[in-house]
């Protein structure tokens, strides 16, 4: 079976190393994970009965990310598959199976072998996870079995720079690239990604030269997980951040007994304002109020006039995060770029490394429609909105 598609550098990368650890990392952009998705699918349909994991921390991360992913890309390109949706299983007609599998759910990953396994965001995950993973690293294989890490270079101090980079391990290959590998990227994302460099070093030398470095001064500290939102909530608001080649961001934020409970409702690019609207339809609304962007009037009136009660926002961005900062957040698990989003917010730094008090305007879409949804509701005097008729 014969398919042509179009690949990056990293695909032929991906094509010749032979060593069981491939450790992927690079900035935005990059196209570190695709290539990897591609190189799986390959795998997948030029060898016979070989067996697949595809990982990641979470399962809802994981569904949103390279399950998706690979979905995608076996649509795109008209191949057959058996696909188990209850198990996340997809079977090739060679016989081989792409096993979708979260490291919340450790036994169903301890009690399987495999040939090839990719985890995806691999800093999310600890050294013993990882080590549970090469463990199971071991059915018969006529090739070398093989591991394949890709992740962003956050932090010197994760488990993944110290042991797989900092070790210079025999058994490891490492890849290291940047958005310029990708010639696909459209041109208003390559701009967002070197003006990093007017906003903060750190991050342009993570997400855009693809270096390692260590995130510090994070604006939010103050969170926890928790499994669900609670019942019977006093009040319920939303925030809406518009995007089109960056995603639109909704968020619902429950309170109960002055406790702000946060879930990620929606995190999609290239979603028209009649398509936002449709799905805005599908989470049960009502006439709670939608905190949104003020940028564009023209979205929040046609919100509005589908049947919303869609707000302009406050957006003093500094009085807004001290707001937010004054209160514990309450973080829905499977908000997934929530939780990935507020673990990389920071404040700016200037040439001659100041803090300065606004965030890093990267990656911040969620974090904006939190603040725009709490801070105009509950940082300023309280109003109520009651429909009539």
């Amino acid at each position: 079976m014969e398919r042509q598609i179009t690949a990056t550098k990293i695909f032929q990368w991906l094509n010749q190393t032979d060593k069981r650890i491939n450790l992927l990392v690079g900035g935005a952009g990059s196209s570190k994970s695709y290539s990897v998705a591609q190189w799986i699918i390959k795998k997948a349909y030029s060898e016979p009965n070989k067996r697949f994991l595809i990982t990641r921390k979470t399962l809802p991360s994981l569904r949103i990310t390279a399950y998706k992913l690979i979905i995608d890309l076996l649509n795109e390109y008209n191949l057959d598959y058996n696909h188990n949706r209850s198990e996340l299983t997809i079977t090739t007609p060679l016989g081989s199976e792409l096993l979708f599998k979260s490291f919340d759910e450790p036994e169903k990953i301890k009690s399987a072998e495999f040939n090839y396994v990719w985890v995806e965001e691999a800093t999310e995950i600890t050294l013993e996870d990882f080590r549970q993973i090469n463990l199971r690293l071991r059915r018969k294989n006529e090739l070398q079995n093989q591991i394949f890490l890709t992740c962003n270079p956050i932090s010197r101090l994760n488990w993944v720079y110290m042991e797989l980079v900092e070790k210079k391990r025999d058994d490891t290959a490492v890849n290291v690239s940047t958005y310029k590998n990708n010639p696909f990227l459209d041109k208003e994302y390559i701009t967002q990604i070197e003006d990093l460099i007017n906003q903060d070093l750190n991050y342009y030398k993570i997400y855009c030269l693809g270096e390692w470095g260590v995130l510090i001064d994070t604006i939010y500290s103050n969170y926890v997980t928790v499994d669900k939102l609670p019942d019977n909530p006093d009040e319920t608001i939303y925030g809406l951040d518009f995007g089109f080649n960056n995603p639109s961001s909704f968020i619902k934020i429950c309170t109960k007994d002055q406790i702000h409970y946060v879930h990620e409702l929606l995190y999609e690019t290239h979603l028209t304002n009649q398509q936002l609207i449709e799905r805005l339809k599908t989470f049960d609304i009502g006439y709670s109020p939608i905190y949104a962007d003020t940028a564009e009037p023209a979205r929040i009136e046609e919100i509005c006039q589908a049947g919303f009660l869609c707000l302009p926002a406050e957006k003093e961005v500094k009085d807004g995060i001290d707001y937010v900062k004054r209160h514990k957040l309450h973080i829905t698990k499977d908000s997934v770029n929530v939780l990935k989003e507020i673990g990389g917010y920071t404040y700016r730094k200037d040439k001659d490394n100041h803090i300065l008090e606004e965030p890093v305007k990267f990656n911040d879409h969620t974090m904006d429609a939190i603040r725009y949804a709490l801070y105009t509701r509950y940082g300023h005097e309280q109003t109520t909105y009651f429909r009539i008729g």
